[in-house]
């Protein structure tokens, strides 16, 4: 994985820490990032996104807590190889569910019609 593969949203209501962390999960959990495969560097990610490397920083670390992440002497943040990544299609989708979730209510207060949200959306994974 390089810096770049990281989309970070300066303006989202998310902090960058949690994006960061999120996409991390969802790249262990659809196999794009393998057990054993090493992270870029905290500066790397920082630099590339112009952010404060303690942003990055705290999302590793969040992640090595949770066991998803193990550091390896002298070559930074990898994926650990313990970690038991969800494997069928469904437990990839639960990653989905609370953004899911959220459009579907603000869907419902904007009273558009399912088919038209679902079309928007097939639109969007399209591209």
């Amino acid at each position: 994985m390089k810096a770049s593969a990281l989309l970070i949203q300066p303006s989202a209501a998310e902090p960058i820490f949690r994006q960061i962390a999120e996409q991390i999960r969802r790249f262990v959990a659809s196999a794009q990032l393998a057990p054993g495969e090493v992270l870029p560097s905290v500066r790397d990610v920082a630099e590339f996104h112009a952010i404060n490397p303690m942003t990055v920083s705290r999302a590793y670390s969040l992640l090595e807590a949770e066991g998803l992440l193990e550091r390896l002497r002298g070559k930074g943040m990898a994926v650990a190889n313990t970690h038991a990544r969800p494997k069928s299609q469904e437990q990839r989708l639960d990653f989905l569910d609370a953004q899911l979730r959220e459009v579907a209510r603000q869907a419902e207060e904007l009273e558009l019609p399912a088919a038209m949200v679902l079309k928007r959306l097939r639109g969007l994974m399209e591209k």
